[in-house]
């Protein structure tokens, strides 16, 4: 027996929001649910079993929030929600939406995406130490980034420091052209586009002239205590043991620090074992350190990213080591 529902999302740029480009979230729905979902105007039309239909509405119900105001819903939104439909953390769910780190000069709100992200913001918010580990577009630099701008902005510290190994871990740097900071930029790019989301692109180079955003290589982080200072270390995985050490050894009084890195892109020779993967042996069980694991499930960039992340990391398991 069929069962059939015809849910109202009350204005044609609501059902726009929830369909997505061509409808892809709508065939998203399908596929996850089992329903058959066709929209017509503003009126969404579910069909199939009793259980496809009732789940498939749940979920409608919990993309709510973002529909009804005309938001577009992600890929990364929809497995969110659905998530916390299996695991009956809906309530936890509205807290993380509600949950706002920050807004941009446009005025969009980041937020954590997915639960884990937000285990991970609540981490850098209560550790003076943070560790994130996990693959590419899952917002372990970006989010960091976005946190550390706005406690620099509400004066909760003096200085946002920004490093990390350049070129393939062994900082070659005077093979390329122009002065420090050109040599250093391509590398810390991601870096840079979180400050121009928060700071004013003008403002940013006296904000460096006068060392209150420093963006350095690892290499001029030896021998200094920084203090009073927000300190990202990206691309932490093609740090040495030694490199990571002195880094790690850096953090002064009233500062805090999170190191980002995916242990599956690894630059350094063969024979050289990752600072972050030696770092993680050794302080996981310190009190007042954090380990954040991030996964394919938390991509939030184009959806053929997860796609991508998650083959490859089925061929690694699966491949003779």
């Amino acid at each position: 027996m069929t069962d059939r529902l015809t849910i109202d999302l009350f204005a044609p740029e609501n059902a726009l929001a929830l369909a997505g480009q061509q409808e892809i979230n709508l065939r998203t729905l399908s596929r996850k649910t089992g329903a058959n979902l066709v929209l017509r105007g503003q009126e969404l039309m579910l069909s199939g079993t009793a259980s496809q239909v009732e789940r498939c509405k749940n979920l409608v119900g919990l993309l709510g929030p973002l529909w009804k105001v005309g938001k577009q819903v992600a890929d990364v939104d929809i497995a969110t929600a659905m998530h916390a439909l299996d695991t009956g953390r809906q309530g936890e769910l509205q807290d993380l939406r509600e949950d706002i780190i920050t807004r941009t000069r446009r005025g969009d709100e980041i937020r954590a995406k997915t639960f884990r992200q937000r285990q991970y913001v609540k981490a850098v918010r209560t550790h003076d130490l943070t560790f994130c580990i996990g693959p590419a577009g899952t917002g372990k630099t970006y989010l960091a980034a976005m946190l550390a701008v706005q406690a620099l902005l509400d004066k909760q510290y003096e200085r946002l420091i920004l490093t990390r190994p350049a070129v393939e871990a062994g900082e070659r740097l005077g093979f390329l052209p122009g002065d420090l900071q050109q040599k250093v930029s391509p590398f810390l790019r991601p870096l840079y586009d979180a400050l121009y989301e928060l700071i004013d692109a003008e403002k940013i180079p006296d904000l460096m002239e006068r060392g209150i955003v420093e963006v350095a290589p690892i290499a001029y982080m030896r021998g200094r205590t920084l203090n009073n200072a927000f300190v990202i270390l990206d691309e932490a995985q093609n740090t040495s043991s030694a490199q990571m050490k002195m880094v790690l050894t850096r953090l002064g009084f009233n500062s805090r620090m999170v190191v980002t890195g995916d242990v599956t892109q690894t630059d350094l020779p063969n024979h050289q074992m990752s600072g972050l993967k030696v770092a993680e042996r050794i302080l996981k069980n310190v009190e007042g350190i954090a380990f954040c694991h991030l996964t394919s499930a938390d991509v939030v960039r184009h959806s053929l990213v997860q796609k991508i992340v998650t083959a490859y990391e089925k061929h690694e398991k699966n491949s003779p080591s």
